[in-house]
């Protein structure tokens, strides 16, 4: 049953129903609404627990303009409103830009993603829409039963993997993987994140077979920080000793184990769309990508930026050297 918002003529059969001591259910059946609507309706409305249908009427319709109201707050800050345009063009999502907002201006007003979204959604807002991020609803799969024939030697599986690795208490642990590309690129584009920080690093290579050349080019400015770096059981990480430090690998065909990564990778997506080729884009570009999402607010991080993160642990653990 779709919902409509109750006239003046049900308010007023309502009120004449309930005098003569019908029951919610009762009423409802009667005007054709569910119960619940017609129990809502009376107790929303109801004025010191009387329900008069004049007064129901007038309580409803001032609350429909305050909900109106609300949604549009954000017009009557043009601050805050050419703040959340330039955010939603860098790729920031509604709950990044209030939360960012709060912690870079604590004595202004502070505005709920919701009320962002409300306002996206208005005619005021539309045109702006189509800054947010792509939302996917179908499940992961989280495994499978097949078992892939061992080809990378000394592997230690993720089950040994300490638990401080996995709380995300150290800084310098890494998870490390490949961006998917299509069959007929050559080119490919090794990632790696900081676990902690929530920093990406991504460099291309001129194919798979170069992806640790790639890894180790990343890390090599950080290799007084690096403790770990977790990858899958793809061939590209056959040369994992050649980083000269613990390595753990995912169950075979379980690279979601990795989580961190992964999940950085699909925001990537943004920005390098599936099926498109590598070639497309130009080293500069993908710089900027990687800029862009490292200078983007995270909530896990209290909505400071992985940048800002990795550079507070990064010097506070240089100096104490």
């Amino acid at each position: 049953m779709s919902y409509k918002h109750f006239t003046k003529d049900e308010r007023n059969e309502i009120s004449v129903l309930l005098k003569k001591g019908f029951s919610c259910s009762d009423i409802g059946k009667a005007l054709g609404k569910d119960h619940s609507s017609v129990s809502r309706e009376i107790k929303r409305n109801s004025v010191k627990e009387q329900y008069d249908p004049k007064k129901a009427d007038v309580k409803s319709r001032v609350k429909r303009i305050n909900a109106k109201y609300q949604n549009m707050k954000i017009r009557e800050h043009a601050v805050f409103e050419k703040y959340l345009e330039e955010k939603l063009m860098t790729a920031w999502t509604p709950e990044q830009i209030a939360g960012r907002w709060k912690l870079n201006y604590p004595q202004e007003k502070h505005f709920s993603s919701k009320s962002i979204y409300k306002y996206l959604y208005s005619s005021y807002g539309q045109r702006l829409c189509k800054y947010l991020p792509s939302k996917r609803y179908h499940k992961r799969k989280r495994g499978s039963k097949k078992q892939k024939k061992q080809i990378i030697k000394n592997r230690i599986s993720i089950e040994k993997r300490p638990l401080i690795i996995n709380l995300r208490k150290r800084f310098g642990d890494f998870e490390a993987d490949v961006l998917g590309a299509v069959q007929t690129d050559k080119e490919r584009l090794p990632a790696i994140v900081e676990r902690k920080s929530r920093k990406l690093f991504a460099v291309k290579v001129p194919g798979l077979k170069y992806a640790m050349d790639g890894f180790k080019q990343m890390l090599k400015p950080y290799r007084d920080i690096l403790k770990s770096v977790t990858f899958d059981n793809g061939v590209e990480n056959v040369r994992h000793k050649e980083l000269n430090v613990k390595t753990y690998f995912t169950h075979p065909y379980s690279a979601w184990e990795k989580g961190q990564v992964e999940n950085i990778l699909g925001r990537l997506r943004r920005f390098i769309r599936k099926k498109s080729s590598l070639s497309k884009y130009t080293d500069q570009e993908i710089k900027t990508f990687v800029d862009l999402m490292n200078n983007t607010p995270r909530k896990c991080l209290g909505f400071k930026t992985p940048n800002e993160v990795f550079e507070e642990l990064l010097k506070k653990h240089r100096k104490k050297r």
